[in-house]
């Protein structure tokens, strides 16, 4: 699938967008070793998908906490409110950097469901800490998971062309 500009998107992006544009439902994650496209994939779908966003990455040692997580959740927050019916998007990058992201997430999730906001959630971050530190029981039926694996021969090479 070729996106903008000739630039080559994973089949994965068409499942990603569709969930993005229904009704919201479940937190998305996508997972997957460093260097697989996960940030890369996340912004096509993002742009593609119309939806407003807000991308925050944890990458940064400064920004690990629980009070830099609720600052993007309200920004994101905000965009909703300036959006039609279907919503925006938050985009949180190398989430399992910030150690108690699934207890944040889940409480900030929980009250957008009680207040009917419109707001949703693509988590982003490595297969193997996300999963140990990630959403586990008190996350249960709030997310989904779509794992992203390595580029074959045929991707890097934009086949199909």
């Amino acid at each position: 699938m070729k996106g903008q500009k000739g630039q080559y998107v994973r089949p994965q992006a068409a499942d990603l967008e569709a969930r993005l544009l229904e009704p919201r439902r479940f937190l998305q994650v996508l997972t997957g070793s460093r260097q697989v496209g996960k940030t890369t994939l996340a912004r096509q779908v993002a742009q593609r998908s119309g939806l407003p966003y807000h991308y925050a990455t944890a990458d940064q040692p400064t920004l690990r906490d629980a009070v830099w997580m609720e600052q993007q959740w309200q920004t994101a927050r905000l965009l909703t409110k300036e959006a039609d019916g279907n919503g925006a998007l938050l985009i949180f990058d190398e989430v399992q950097k910030i150690a108690t992201w699934s207890e944040v997430v889940k409480r900030l999730w929980d009250e957008d469901a009680a207040t009917r906001i419109p707001l949703k959630v693509l988590l982003l971050g490595s297969a193997p800490a996300l999963m140990f530190r990630g959403p586990g029981e008190s996350m249960a039926g709030r997310f989904e998971i779509m794992p992203l694996p390595h580029w074959n021969l045929a991707a890097a090479n934009g086949w199909p062309p």
